[in-house]
């Protein structure tokens, strides 16, 4: 009898076992804090779990079970679009629609998203699995720049466009500022250099290729190149400048 009953506990407590949720495959060594990183935004959550989904890349997935942001920053990437080309059509009446398309490139790019994750101390706060951590992914611009697309979309979900859109454009201001005195013109080495290290995996290269005019008032041609083909070709009164000017036209033909 004593037996059975305890072959018979033995059944049940192996029932309940299978009826408990799934223990993640490895405890988190850093937890996020997504309550005060929605304290640094400035953003007040409902549900704080969309918010939590956004700080976890895509190889905390495999080794601790959890839910990925990578549909996020898919969504994320459409909100932020739609937010930065309304302002920018708002905000320039008078620029032509190839202007508009180049300016918010500029303002989405990896290079500007990063920044503004570096200035949220962004990095401290993502979900990333063990190799991915011992390998930089926590300063990975790349890694940033999609994180801070996903937090754009978990604001959305969670409170809505209004409140996404108020987000945005206050994270970057600074930028946007930037723009309205063209100072986003030294973007484009960056914008262009991220483009053509994802497509070849090689940096362009620049070169003067003619100077003209007297010493005080000299202008440069330059070209911008990857391998043996010409991307682009700019003038400037200085040799930054007419790379600035190479690297924007070599843009501009893509």
């Amino acid at each position: 009898m004593a037996n059975r009953k305890a072959a018979g506990v033995d059944r049940s407590a192996g029932a309940a076992a299978a009826r408990r949720p799934a223990v993640p495959k490895a405890p988190l060594r850093r937890p996020w804090d997504a309550e005060r990183l929605a304290e640094k935004i400035g953003y007040q959550p409902r549900r704080i779990a969309f918010l939590r989904q956004a700080l976890t890349h895509r190889s905390a997935e495999h080794e601790f079970g959890l839910p990925s942001n990578e549909r996020l920053e898919f969504l994320g990437d459409a909100v932020l679009g739609l937010v930065i080309a309304s302002h920018l059509y708002r905000s320039h009446p008078d620029l032509e629609e190839g202007d508009l398309t180049k300016l918010k490139a500029v303002v989405v790019s990896e290079t500007v998203l990063a920044k503004v994750a570096r200035q949220l101390d962004l990095g401290r706060y993502l979900v990333l699995a063990k190799g991915e951590e011992q390998s930089g992914g926590r300063s990975r611009p790349s890694i940033l720049a999609d994180t801070m697309e996903a937090i754009f979309a978990a604001i959305y979900l969670d409170r809505g466009l209004t409140a996404a859109r108020e987000t945005i454009l206050r994270l970057l201001d600074a930028q946007l500022r930037a723009i309205e005195r063209n100072e986003h013109e030294r973007d484009y080495k960056t914008l262009l250099q991220e483009r053509v290290q994802e497509l070849h995996r090689t940096p362009p290269a620049y070169r003067v290729v003619h100077e003209s005019g007297p010493d005080h008032d000299r202008t440069f041609v330059a070209e911008v190149r990857v391998g043996e083909r010409v991307l682009g070709r700019g003038s400037g009164k200085s040799k930054k400048q007419a790379e600035q000017a190479a690297a924007r036209a070599a843009l501009e033909s893509k």
